[in-house]
This record gives structure tokens, C-alpha cells and sequence, in this order.
């Protein structure tokens, strides 16, 4: 099956070029030319595999359109902008977006981080190699529950909904607990082997994980920061 991607940008020589582009490759395309448009092509109920997302669109800005998105909806999400400010990169993966790409840019660049995501999606564990059915992370009255092979987390009895880019993360963590993981080696882990992003995104991945399973995010006791080091999952 055809992998469906939402192309959501107002310049319509843009939008065109990159759907073209992208059906070169064997991609799905439909279109979106504001963040208003692309919600109700989502509540049609016929939700894309990927989307990519322009930051400067009109009334609702992309900025909006992905925290939108993200209200109901965990799919992978690309954000393609001008804007090359630390603060706007930060604010869109804050916003909930996987992934950052600058204009103006290779129709390559594109197409190896969709396969990025594509292939983090649909990462299958070999049979010899099955995690352990649940993994606890944080032990007490409302337990930290990890499961792999299910795909879910809970705290407590209620499932704390992660990201696909957060969920993987936070396996990588917990495959190795107690040991100090560097920015680089996540980048490679999660992102995909060979990633030219930069380390940024790590680490406002690991504050957004932390909002959604930690019991106080701001002195967070599960995945700790080793200052110069990197990141280290402690399971308490």
C-alpha cells in the first residue's frame, strides 16, 4: 500500500513542486493550503501516514495546526520553514513536530527524513530478540509501565500517550537503564542512522517526554540529565 503523506503550505508553486516530488517517489499526496484546511482533511476521518507542515501559513499558524493535530492524533509530523531561528525550531518541536527541515531545501533532504520516520514506524523486534512483556520504570502507587512489544506506557491504570519519535526514545532509555546515553548516539538511535539534524532536537524530546511521564517535570527522577554526558533512564 502507497504510503499517504499531507502537504500542508500555502505558496501553491511550493506545494505543487513538492507534491510532484514526492509522487516521483511513490508517495500519496493530498494537499492543504492553511492549517484550517488540513484539520478538516483530517476530520474526514481519513488520516494521512505522514504530514509535512509549513510554519508561516495564514490565519492559523503552523504552530497552532500541529498542537491541533496533536490534540487526537501521534502521526509523524515534518516541519518545513524559512525560519531558521533557534527559538522557532524549538517552538515547533515543543509545538509537536518530529522533525525540522529548513528552506530552501533538496527535494532529498525531504525524502530521506520521511524515510527516517517511515522506517522508525515500522521497526519490528525479531522473534529471538522480544522485550519482556512490561518493563516498570517508576515503582509506588501509580507505577511507570513500559511495554515494547505493545507499543504502550501507563502510569498507573491510565496509558500516557507518546509521540512515535517520544515512545522510541523512551525505549532506547529503557533498553539501557542506568546508562548515560550522548545526544549523538540518540540522534543515530532514534532518528535513524546517518541523521543530519542537530542535537537540539534531542533535547526538547526528552522535555516533552518528560511533561507527559513524569510525576513533577521540572525535577525529573526517570530520565535524568548527566550534564556534559547526555541523558540516563534510572528505574526507581
Amino acid at each position: 500500500m502507497r504510503t499517504r503523506l499531507l502537504i500542508v503550505e500555502d505558496d501553491d508553486r511550493i506545494r505543487t513542486s513538492l507534491r510532484l516530488a514526492l509522487e516521483d517517489e511513490g508517495y500519496t499526496v493530498d494537499e492543504a493550503a492553511s492549517g484550517e484546511e488540513a484539520l478538516l482533511v483530517l476530520a474526514t476521518g481519513q488520516e494521512p501516514d505522514l504530514m509535512i507542515v509549513d510554519l508561516m501559513l495564514g490565519q492559523m499558524d503552523g504552530f497552532t495546526c500541529i498542537r491541533a493535530v496533536r490534540r487526537s492524533s501521534n502521526l509523524p509530523i515534518i516541519v518545513v520553514s524559512a525560519r531558521v531561528d533557534t527559538h522557532d525550531v524549538v517552538a515547533a518541536l515543543e509545538a509537536g513536530a518530529d522533525d525540522y527541515v529548513t528552506k530552501p531545501f533538496q527535494t532529498k533532504e525531504i525524502t530521506a527524513r520521511l524515510r527516517a520516520l517511515r522506517r522508525r514506524a515500522a521497526v519490528v523486534v525479531p522473534v529471538d530478540q522480544q522485550p519482556v512483556p512490561e518493563q516498570v520504570l517508576e515503582s509506588g502507587p501509580d507505577p511507570l509501565v513500559l511495554s515494547v512489544a505493545a507499543g504502550t506506557v501507563r502510569r498507573g491504570d491510565a496509558e500516557v500517550h507518546l509521540t512515535l519519535t517520544e515512545f522510541r526514545l523512551l525505549c532506547e532509555l529503557a533498553e539501557s537503564p542506568g546508562r548515560v546515553l550522548s545526544r549523538s548516539s540518540l540522534l543515530e538511535r532514534v532518528w535513524d542512522r546517518g541523521y543530519f539534524g542537530d542535537e537540539r532536537i534531542v533535547d526538547v524530546h526528552v522535555r516533552r517526554l518528560r511533561t507527559k511521564i513524569e510525576k513533577d517535570p521540572s525535577a525529573p527522577r526517570v530520565v535524568v540529565t548527566v550534564r556534559g554526558l547526555g541523558y540516563r533512564l534510572d528505574v526507581r
